[in-house]
């Protein structure tokens, strides 16, 4: 341990490694505000502290796995020319659900759905969003802790940066749930980058690999204009007053 403490090499590989937690942590940060935005302040705010507990401990059990979970990415069966793992098909599986979740809700919001579905008790609907918190939790963590193995050698500096990346996530979730809540038009471009990112886990899935760079940049062009969008909005609605 001491010997981490004062290499250079650790703190850079750290450093780095934190960073692309957090980098990655922006696709759970935005579905954790769009799932929660249906819920009372309450509710949601307690929904954002499991959902992002929950990803700590997902990501510190498969780290301490490691054999496993290398072991995800050997081949189980071939369909014609592709050889699927396990880690194929979680993310497969978790970008189709993220697709049908994010559609679902825009025609939620299309159709001017009621925030409460019918005859859906509250305690029943913040079970529902919890139960969905942990599944897309354990593809994001999946795909989390494999950047994590690639990057870093040591098991202590793997959990140091996945600690800072969730608590940084924390501080974030919170800011960003609320900019969705009161910006409704924010919300429908938030459900456009589950439908883009779940794109993504799929083509991984099936080995065609989409550059991260490409969506994030997609993702930062939209939210500035979307930002300069609310900007306008605020300075109409002052000079109207």
């Amino acid at each position: 341990m001491m010997e981490l403490l004062t290499s250079p090499e650790a703190w850079a590989a750290l450093l780095t490694l934190t960073v692309l937690e957090i980098v990655l942590g922006i696709d759970n940060v935005i579905f954790l505000s769009v799932i929660v935005s249906r819920i009372p302040p309450h509710q949601a705010k307690r929904a954002r502290q499991i959902g992002l507990a929950l990803a700590l401990i997902f990501r510190i059990l498969l780290l301490s796995i490691l054999v496993w979970l290398i072991g995800l990415t050997t081949p189980v069966f071939t369909v014609k020319e592709f050889a699927f793992s396990w880690r194929d098909v979680i993310l497969i599986g978790g970008g189709l659900f993220l697709i049908a979740k994010a559609t679902h809700e825009i025609h939620g919001e299309v159709e001017a759905r009621e925030t409460e579905e019918h005859g859906a008790s509250k305690s029943g609907t913040f079970f529902w969003i919890i139960v969905q918190i942990i599944i897309i939790d354990m593809v994001f963590s999946l795909d989390s802790i494999i950047t994590a193995i690639g990057m870093a050698q040591d098991l202590e500096i793997m959990i140091a940066a996945v600690i800072i990346a969730c608590i940084v996530m924390y501080v974030s979730s919170g800011p960003v749930a609320r900019f969705v809540a009161e910006h409704p038009t924010t919300k429908m471009l938030a459900l456009a980058f589950l439908v883009l990112i779940g794109v993504a886990l799929v083509a991984d899935g099936f080995h065609f690999h989409i550059p991260r760079a490409y969506i994030y940049f997609a993702i930062a062009f939209s939210a500035a204009v979307e930002m300069f969008n609310v900007l306008a909005r605020r300075n109409r609605n002052k000079a109207t007053r």
